[in-house]
């Protein structure tokens, strides 16, 4: 029906123009006004929409300008070329609206600004409204596919390009790193090391990314070179080169990562693929090594593969859930360990409720001449988290390991161990207090079968920020933990402050102690100092040092990197961001 009246519509003037009319001046004979003058309708990110379009003449690829304002003298007015603060291109074109994509400007535009045809693209609308004027062309009608009315429709919509096909951020820097031992046998060994974070998107145009950071050592000049705490954070690092397009079943990634849909595997060094075999299922398998030293079955020489399913749905704005069942290997130098069998639930809805669950059943292989160790649970963790306040949530887990721990005890302190620590039932509260003030804390109890009482798990902390209107945000924190297997207690203070894009600050100290019978005893201090600033547009400098005394840690380390950061994306910003990183 809706074909029907629209070959209706377009017939009835073909059908006028054939019946003989008195010759009569109209005011469609005379020359139309030209529009010289568009007005910015809203800003999204770098695109511009505006109140024309085809039908004021503009096309893809007409270039229009913001003019200077020669009343007024402000940043804001600020030239880029004589009379001109910003240049613009349309990249996408309806009847009556288009989308301009910023090439250069010297401020942001803003809805209300009032952009403009340069003097070359009038004289090309006027040369093709004369030329148009002045020629006759018969009238074609013909409807191959599709309906009109909905083109027209569609036409109406402009489609911007999208930023993240092909946008390609990142930094790449090389440092130098010294470690001056105290005490006793003092030595000073030196490194060479490189940084590297990217931000790909859509490479070439495709579904590929690479998005991560890295970290590590390029040579040493000292065969006695101590690991440091630094050394360790680094070494937590996540960089991967991922493929995901949803048109298509399958998925994969190579790099440092962890797989989804199984990140109760942990970090691995490796890769997985993935296959879609129907609209909320999928199967996936993994393989790799395990580098993460906050791990907790942290070994350098253990291997792990497997094969899993998952199944999901929902939505993040409503109830969504997922869960995956798996079968795996652990192989210990090539050699078969554990073979373990994993699942993982994750059931939410919106932010008010989150439930996840972990849980993996195996049989460690027994050491020579100790008796077969049995299946079961070799670890297990339940979360729940209940936003029962915009500024309030609750939040209880249940931890489980058979096995000891394999973790680099040397960061205890940082913070990066506490969902080890707290082994049993743990109980806490996260609340936002006025003045931009957060404080948390947890309580429980851990107990083994071989322990004659329950042990005190404890945690409180609060959170600053912009102390004062100074922009400083401070955190501290004490912890006290008692398990079977480790006990002790941390404090840690942390300040920092980011000074606009251009310089962050980060200093921390604290003291801990660790005791384990799988570990040398622990007491001790730390400090660690970040300084980083942006050289110009394109440089970069980060300092870092520490200090570390107590037990068998006793050293100074120094640390610089000298880089450069690069955007594609640089010329389409005004000239005022160029130091964003």
């Amino acid at each position: 029906m809706r074909r029907l009246l629209s070959i209706l519509m377009l017939s009835v003037p073909m059908w006028a123009q054939s019946t003989p009319q008195e010759p009569q001046v109209t005011a469609q004979s005379a020359p139309a006004t030209m529009r010289t003058e568009f007005h910015v309708q809203y800003v999204n990110g770098n695109n511009a929409y505006i109140d024309g379009g085809r039908e004021a003449g503009l096309q893809e690829g007409t270039a229009l300008i913001l003019k200077q304002d020669p009343t007024k003298a402000s940043p804001g007015n600020t030239a880029i070329e004589p009379g001109i603060i910003a240049k613009l291109k349309v990249v996408a074109i309806a009847s009556a609206s288009g989308v301009c994509e910023v090439e250069l400007s010297s401020r942001n535009i803003v809805s209300g600004d009032v952009l403009s045809l340069p003097n070359d693209e009038v004289s090309k609308l006027v040369e093709k409204s004369a030329l148009g004027n002045t020629r006759q062309y018969p009238m074609v009608i013909s409807f191959s596919a599709g309906d009109p009315l909905d083109e027209e429709v569609r036409e109406t919509l402009p489609r911007p390009p999208l930023p993240e096909v092909n946008q390609i951020r990142g930094r790449i820097g090389f440092d130098i790193s010294s470690i001056r031992e105290i005490g006793q046998g003092a030595s000073v060994s030196n490194s060479y090391g490189m940084v590297f974070r990217a931000d790909f998107t859509r490479m070439f145009g495709t579904h590929w990314n690479l998005n991560g950071y890295w970290r590590g050592n390029l040579r040493q000049n000292s065969s006695a070179y101590q690991s440091s705490i630094q050394d360790l954070i680094n070494r937590t690092y996540l960089m991967s080169l991922t493929y995901m397009n949803p048109e298509s079943r399958w998925s994969a990634g190579i790099g440092r990562l962890y797989v989804p849909y199984a990140n109760s595997l942990e970090t691995i060094d490796g890769a997985y693929g993935g296959m879609q075999f129907s609209k909320h299922a999928m199967l996936g398998m993994f393989a790799g090594s395990t580098p993460d030293p906050t791990a907790w079955d942290y070994n350098p020489q253990r291997r792990i593969g497997g094969l899993y399913v998952n199944v999901h749905g929902g939505d993040f704005d409503s109830f969504r859930y997922s869960t995956s069942t798996g079968y795996g290997v652990e192989l210990l130098k090539w050699t078969v360990n554990r073979p373990f069998v994993f699942a993982e639930n994750d059931f939410s809805f919106k932010r008010y409720f989150t439930l996840y669950q972990s849980i993996q059943i195996d049989r460690p292989t027994a050491n020579p001449g100790m008796a077969p160790v049995s299946a079961g649970i070799g670890q297990s963790l339940l979360s729940l988290r209940v936003e029962v306040h915009p500024r309030v949530t609750l939040d209880l887990t249940d931890t489980y390991f058979r096995d000891v721990p394999t973790y680099d005890p040397t960061l205890v302190g940082t913070g990066l161990l506490d969902k080890y620590l707290y082994q049993g039932i743990n109980g806490g509260a996260r609340i936002q207090f006025p003045r931009h003030i957060t404080g948390y804390f947890s309580l429980g109890s851990s107990s083994d079968s071989t322990d004659p009482k329950s042990a005190l798990n404890k945690m409180f902390g609060a959170t600053m920020a912009n102390i004062w209107k100074t922009g400083l945000t401070a955190d501290a924190r004490f912890a006290q933990f008692d398990s079977s297997f480790a006990s002790g207690k941390y404090t840690t203070i942390t300040v920092s402050r980011e000074m606009m894009d251009n310089l962050r600050l980060n200093l921390q100290f604290g003291r801990y102690t660790y005791s384990s019978p799988v570990a040398s005893n622990s007491d001790s201090s730390f400090v660690n100092f970040l300084f980083e600033s942006n050289l110009g547009a394109k440089l970069f400098f980060e300092s870092m040092y520490t200090i570390q005394r107590g037990g068998t840690l006793n050293y100074n380390q120094w640390t610089s990197t000298l880089g450069y950061r690069f955007d594609n994306r640089t010329r389409t910003r005004r000239p005022g961001s160029t130091n964003a990183p």
